[in-house]
């Protein structure tokens, strides 16, 4: 291959990428959103300045990607954190985890979104909505939501699904030294929602080394939903350099 047919290319392995070129569309997109009340000392430990906490809340999600272009069908769980950034109210994602390959490469690559493998799930089953995460062999966390209890509104379901998250994106140079740290923003568009439910809920959060979600404790379970979506990700945008930052200590 020539020199100049390098940089053509946008990921390896170079003759076999880890994921596609492409903008994914998402098509029956399901959630199961529980938002629950937790410690904000333990929020105050992983949200990273400047974002700022206002409640101590944190939403548990579980999301089957019915179709997705590029990628195929997949599950996805995790943890998302409403904070605000210049007075503007968003959501720091925090952990998410997932079974597809591509997806995670892509996500971690191409963007900033802090994925890693794991299994979730997502079905009905006797009246419930149930969302589950797996890390290997052992349950990290149970969701339980009353099946289709109450329609929610179409507006209140866009506000949920569209607001703006923020993510670090951390490149390490090759003796170690961070290349890259910056906060970067993303939001979702061209959302259609197919519908959308409310109930009651419960969740359980289990102690493990390597998916610590549990250090983010359940105190209260403030509110539930579910909703099935179509909708596209926008690209990220940074908003902040932590290595442009005067406080942050030179070698």
């Amino acid at each position: 291959m020539n020199q100049q047919d390098v940089p053509r290319h946008f990921a390896t392995p170079l003759a076999n990428p880890a994921y596609p070129p492409v903008v994914p569309r998402f098509t029956n997109r399901e959630y199961l959103n529980i938002v629950y009340r937790t410690d904000h000392e333990a929020l105050r430990a992983v949200v990273p300045e400047p974002l700022e906490i206002d409640e101590p809340l944190v939403r548990f999600e579980v999301m089957r990607m019915g179709d997705v272009s590029g990628y195929g069908p997949y599950t996805e769980s995790g943890q998302a954190i409403p904070v605000t950034y210049q007075g503007e109210r968003g959501e720091y994602l925090h952990a998410m985890y997932l079974d597809n390959l591509p997806a995670i490469t892509s996500g971690r690559e191409a963007s900033a979104y802090p994925k890693t493998a794991g299994s979730p799930g997502l079905y009905a089953e006797h009246g419930a909505l149930v969302g589950v995460l797996d890390v290997g062999t052992l349950r990290v966390a149970t969701a339980t939501m009353g099946y289709k209890h109450y329609e929610l509104s179409v507006e209140e379901a866009v506000a949920q699904v569209g607001v703006p998250t923020y993510m670090l994106k951390l490149v390490p140079g090759f003796d170690g030294a961070p290349q890259v740290a910056q906060l970067v923003r993303n939001e979702i568009t061209d959302i259609t929602v197919k519908g959308a439910w409310t109930g009651p809920a419960r969740l359980q959060l289990f102690q493990h080394v390597l998916a610590p979600l549990a250090d983010l404790p359940v105190r209260e379970v403030i509110s539930a939903s579910h909703i099935l979506t179509d909708l596209t990700l926008a690209p990220v945008k940074p908003v902040h350099d932590y290595l442009a930052h005067p406080a942050y200590p030179t070698r």
